[in-house]
């Protein structure tokens, strides 16, 4: 038998949500047939069988949450049965993992030296099938493990932790659990939700079920890894937002007359001289292209200049990203821009074009909308915000006249940046995009 485990997917992704299944128990498969569907934060990818055999069982239904390393399904390959070997540990670690336990049996009969994880007699943990069964081939009472997964999901590392060390830790509030359910019907330790932020927690939500009728979706994919991006974001990096508008009257009609006089070329588009315009910026300005490391008090910037832009899709937000952005004619970029766009409205896009973004521009205008002060696409520093290109009268030459407006914001870290080298981005970037001619020399 063979024991098949979900395999890493790249750029840090440590969970999926299994879509469908293309195999049933009892079929057989080829090495490399399709196995299943699993959808992550950036795409979905299909997950290919490594050897050929029966299959005899799958761990997971539809919509749940797998883990990287958790066991997918069984092949019968005509091998032996696959036997999990736990890590191999250091003997003085055992024989402090043994002294643990046994210390803890011996205190299980008095409450006040310490209580079980889950607080209440009963209470279920929150963890992904394939962890329950980790849990119950060791003899762990997963109930009793502390979770430091998402939500307090307890994760194969938990287990790992418990068994070298029953205790919870002091951190731990195990008899404070909040009354909320988690969408699976699980009820969550407060201390799962804690933020550790002076003054801030988040208070429990009323029953709104009595108040009037109410419809529950579960959070999941990619709506669920904007959730946890935009939200460390906002919390983790002091956001700046500055404002201006930029006449674009002329660039507008050059677009246009190019697009008309080649039809046969990737029409152009005020995004493409916008990215443009701003990665030739972003070498003068490099700390709206890098990241603040935390750990070790240090800013990276970075002389590579791959830029994302955030696109509407079937599925939600998603922010493919053109690698080597300083390398394209204006003609290229139109053409990347508009191949990347169709492959994430089509859900072919890959996980590499989605990754490894150090600038972002997000253009709402197509949509609607005067401005926008966009949430930077953490751990970026930057993010430049698009409105709607709009005719406005204006003073020019001492006269008042309608132009074609775009209004632009660009939203930074103060961590890295202060509001003078902000304005003086904004203002180059205004200047480029308002003389055409310029613009093409520059660019």
């Amino acid at each position: 038998m063979f024991e098949f485990s979900l395999p890493d997917l790249g750029e840090g992704i440590h969970e999926g949500e299994l879509v469908k299944w293309h195999v049933k128990t009892g079929d057989g498969v080829k090495e490399d047939d399709p196995l299943c569907d699993v959808e992550t934060d950036k795409a979905t990818v299909t997950i290919p069988s490594p050897r050929s055999g029966t299959v005899v069982e799958l761990n997971g239904e539809p919509g749940e949450t797998i883990m990287v390393g958790s066991i997918l399904l069984v092949i019968d390959d005509g091998g032996a049965v696959a036997v999990p070997k736990a890590p191999s540990e250091p003997e003085s670690k055992k024989e402090n993992a043994a002294t643990a336990t046994g210390s803890s049996k011996e205190q299980k009969g008095d409450s006040s030296l310490w209580k079980p994880a889950s607080g209440k007699a009963g209470k279920k943990a929150v963890a992904a099938p394939a962890t329950r069964r980790v849990a119950r081939e060791r003899g762990i009472d997963i109930n009793q493990v502390p979770g430091t997964g998402p939500g307090g999901r307890v994760t194969r590392e938990d287990l790992d932790r418990f068994e070298s060390d029953p205790r919870p830790s002091e951190a731990e509030q195990p008899e404070n659990v909040a009354h909320e359910e988690e969408l699976t019907g699980e009820t969550i330790p407060v201390g799962a939700m804690g933020t550790g932020i002076p003054f801030f927690e988040p208070a429990n939500l009323p029953d709104f079920e009595t108040q009037g009728p109410v419809e529950r979706e579960p959070i999941r994919s990619l709506r669920k890894k904007t959730a946890q991006k935009t939200t460390t974001s906002m919390i983790v990096i002091p956001h700046v937002a500055h404002m201006d508008e930029c006449d674009v009257t002329e660039l507008e009609i050059l677009r246009k007359e190019f697009n008309k006089k080649h039809p046969d070329e990737a029409k152009l588009t005020l995004m493409g001289f916008i990215i443009k315009s701003a990665v030739s910026l972003l070498r003068q300005f490099p700390m709206f292209n890098a990241s603040i490391d935390p750990r070790r008090m240090e800013i990276i910037y970075k002389h590579y200049y791959n830029i994302g832009f955030a696109a509407d899709t079937p599925k939600g937000l998603m922010v493919p990203v053109i690698k080597g952005a300083d390398q394209y004619p204006i003609t290229g970029m139109a053409k990347e821009i508009r191949r990347l766009a169709e492959k994430g409205r089509d859900g072919s896009i890959t996980l590499a074009e989605l990754s490894q973004g150090t600038f972002t521009v997000t253009n709402v205008g197509a949509i609607g909308g005067t401005g926008v002060i966009p949430t930077i696409n953490y751990p970026e520093s930057a993010i430049l915000g698009l409105g709607r290109v709009d005719k406005k009268p204006v003073v020019k030459d001492q006269e008042i006249v309608i132009r074609t407006i775009l209004p632009m914001t660009l939203s930074f870290d103060h961590r890295v940046a202060d509001g003078a080298q902000a304005a003086r981005f904004m203002t180059q970037l205004k200047q480029m995009l308002e003389d055409p001619f310029d613009l093409m020399v520059g660019i």
